[in-house]
């Protein structure tokens, strides 16, 4: 979705100055104000859900916190807790909406106190930090992230299961009051009639009935409200390309494609994109759970990259988003830390194979050469061809195959996957398939395995997807890539970019003659977790081809943000799915998968990973 901005600049920031101001300067108000939330949350949490809290020399503190008031003190606690608590969040994201609902609690709380208990102090304070909020409201400006009502769902489900929790412990809490020694299924029977008003089995002594009571009612309520409330608030979609964006992407592609191997992969449709002021450049992003995510190199003329890249930060200060970038080159990185003072590292090398330099020949290929001559052999064959030139019913054939040999329930792919095969505006893209007519009886007929390349400038193309039946012979990556490096002269491309390799320097630096313990102990690890993860094995699936290696990096604020960043990433290639269970989950159609990062050193799956 396009922004429009004003200006375009391009500041040079001298290396003195970038080492003092490495990236923006925290905000230390909404981080204290976000702090104090969730500090001042769990002791209203605690003052009313534990009687000998409430009762304790904490409880001179917590009777003068927002919502502590009257006979209701228990329930209404519980309530303004865990309101404090969802608000925390938003406040040290600096979320408008945020800082609004904090200005209207605090001076309800500040009335409540001195209407109901008439409490000097409970007013006082919640007047000082309204104060404090007033204030400072220019640090809370950020708009809201992108949001559905499928969140109104998700809501209901985990806030319901936070009551149940909170529930049982209230319920359990008063040993001394209980009537009698109900079951834990008692218990559970009592909470979940409270959370919706009604009387369980569980009796007590004297009031704490109704303290019980008006507990597990007010939980109840705050899920019932909060859940409606999201249901029926106006949805704010994640941003999509338009038909405009991708005509204007293409037009860049078609100019400045060349630069990187991953710029194809910005016409994903699941990505927002931001242009610089003059046209000339652009980078697509995605967020995720509240990290703003770029990936490769900013799209169209160097020279117009700074606007693009302040634009995207502006986007990103706007929203109060974490800004990061993924695989991008190392020219790309320069400029990355140059206009924004962010810092970069090194992620992985990228595989590229230079077509003239390519042959069978040697001792070096001759692991290649046996297993494609033994698969030949058998009675495979292959065929390489623009996507334009195959025909609409094999293209349909080629599409089932891939999602039937996927391998996995969740797409993968995000930096380095284009997330369909055929589409009219794809015809540049490359498909090499593997065919043997007396195989084992397929719904895809004689197809055995698929790979696909997109373009990557006029002279060359990038490995996007790999999939292959899995009652094939091994070696059918190794025999499709062979295929496709031996076409491509035909083709008109001269270089081919491949897999990328996490932490390839590493893993080669380690495994030689002379290394250190620090450096064969971090190799070590990455051979460790090669076991879950394709680190290890692709990039000896990568060496195979004799490839040059172009390093990748990652761009981030502060190291602090880094394990935020990687389970962003982690969540976008879709290595980790935080949808709903089932049968809660919004079930999406699919039309042509990304590529499926398996086992790409066995040919199992597809192997573009970032």
């Amino acid at each position: 979705m396009s922004v429009p901005v004003d200006g375009e600049k391009s500041v040079m920031v001298p290396k003195s100055v970038r080492r003092i101001f490495r990236g923006p300067r925290p905000e230390t108000v909404p981080s204290l104000v976000g702090t104090a939330c969730t500090v001042v949350g769990l002791l209203d949490i605690a003052g009313g859900a534990f009687p000998r809290f409430r009762h304790s020399r904490m409880h001179t503190v917590a009777e003068v916190l927002p919502g502590a008031l009257g006979p209701f003190t228990a329930a209404l606690a519980l309530c303004a807790g865990v309101l404090l608590l969802l608000l925390a969040h938003g406040l040290k994201r600096r979320k408008r909406r945020a800082w609004r609902a904090a200005v209207v609690l605090l001076p309800i709380g500040a009335v409540a106190q001195f209407g109901y208990r008439h409490s000097i102090v409970g007013a006082l304070i919640s007047l000082v930090l309204l104060t404090l909020v007033v204030r400072h409201r220019t640090e809370f400006e950020a708009l809201p992230d992108p949001r559905s009502r499928w969140k109104a769902l998700a809501n209901f489900v985990v806030l319901g299961a936070g009551s149940l929790g909170l529930g049982l412990i209230i319920v359990s809490v008063h040993p001394g009051r209980v009537v009698g020694s109900p079951s834990i299924a008692d218990r559970l029977q009592h909470v979940l009639f409270g959370l919706f008003g009604f009387e369980g089995p569980v009796e007590y002594q004297g009031n704490t009935s109704w303290t019980v009571a008006y507990s597990l009612g007010s939980l109840g309520l705050l899920t019932a409200v909060t859940t409606i409330y999201l249901a029926f608030r106006p949805e704010h979609p994640a941003a999509r390309l338009t038909d405009e964006d991708e005509k204007q992407l293409r037009a860049l592609l078609a100019k400045h494609g060349g630069r990187d191997s991953l710029g194809h992969f910005a016409l994903r449709r699941d990505k927002g994109v931001v242009f610089s002021p003059s046209g000339k450049a652009a980078v697509c992003y995605r967020v995720v759970s509240g990290v703003m995510l770029a990936s490769g190199d900013p799209i169209g003329d160097v020279e117009a990259w700074p606007g693009a890249i302040e634009r995207f930060m502006d986007e990103a200060k706007l929203h109060s988003w974490t800004p990061a970038v993924m695989g991008c080159s190392e020219t790309g990185g320069e400029v990355w830390t140059r206009e924004t003072g962010l810092d970069a590292l090194e992620l992985g090398d990228e595989a590229v194979v230079d077509v003239v330099d390519f042959s069978l020949a040697g001792r070096a290929m001759r692991n290649v050469r046996q297993m494609v001559k033994r698969i030949e052999r058998g009675g495979y064959e292959t065929r390489v061809r623009r996507v334009r030139d195959v025909s609409d019913t094999e293209l349909e054939r080629i599409r089932g195959a891939a999602a039937a040999w996927r391998g996995t329930d969740t797409e993968r792919g995000f930096s380095m996957a284009l997330g369909r095969i055929g589409d009219p505006g794809d015809g540049d893209c490359v498909i090499a398939t593997a065919h043997k007519a007396d195989g084992p009886e397929s719904p895809f007929g004689d197809l055995k395995a698929i790979i696909h390349f997109v373009p990557w400038g006029k002279d060359g193309m990038s490995l996007e997807l790999m999939r292959r039946d899995r009652a094939a012979d091994p070696g059918m990556n190794e025999l499709l890539i062979v295929a496709a490096l031996e076409a491509s002269p035909g083709l008109g491309v001269e270089r081919v970019s491949l897999n990328f390799a996490m932490f390839r320097s590493a893993l080669a630096r380690g495994e030689k003659i002379g290394a250190g313990p620090v450096l064969r102990g971090w190799r070590g690890l990455l051979v460790f977790l090669s076991r879950w993860f394709q680190i290890e094995s692709l990039y000896k699936f990568n060496a195979k081809f004799r490839p040059r290696w172009e390093p990748r990096f990652v761009v981030f604020r502060n190291t602090g943000d880094l394990p935020r960043i990687g389970f962003a990433a982690m969540q976008a290639e879709g290595f980790v799915n935080l949808g709903l269970p089932w049968p809660f989950s919004r079930r999406e159609r699919v039309t042509e998968p990304p590529c499926t990062p398996l086992t790409g050193a066995t040919g199992e799956g597809g192997a573009r990973v970032a």
